[in-house]
């Protein structure tokens, strides 16, 4: 029969490094608006009006025009961030999406 013996402060110090990095990841998430205007978002990211420009027009930006100007809806920004991340398409594999859990 295979046994499996577990380090409980080993696995308790696993659990907490993992549930602080979601914390982390979440009090961010949540302290911003959840669209931001173009002067935010240029602030949010530290960029000029030629860098924002560019990125706003992007097909596969999360971009909503319907509302006067530009607005970045922020959860699908975030989201983007990670999708065009380089390490994850470098590391991951096709597969990435399907293994993922959660919402940024």
């Amino acid at each position: 029969m295979f046994k499996v013996e577990i380090d409980l402060d080993e696995l308790q110090t696993i659990i907490s490094a993992a549930v602080d990095k979601a914390l982390e990841k979440h009090s961010f998430a949540n302290s911003l608006p959840p669209i931001l205007t173009r002067t935010q978002f240029m602030e949010l990211l530290d960029i000029g009006p030629t860098k924002a420009a560019e990125l706003l027009n992007r097909e596969d930006f999360p971009v909503i025009r319907d509302l006067g100007h530009p607005r970045v809806l922020t959860h699908l920004f975030i989201q983007w961030c990670e999708d065009h991340t380089d390490w994850i398409r470098k590391n991951s594999g096709d597969g990435w999406r399907n293994k993922r859990g959660g919402v940024a």
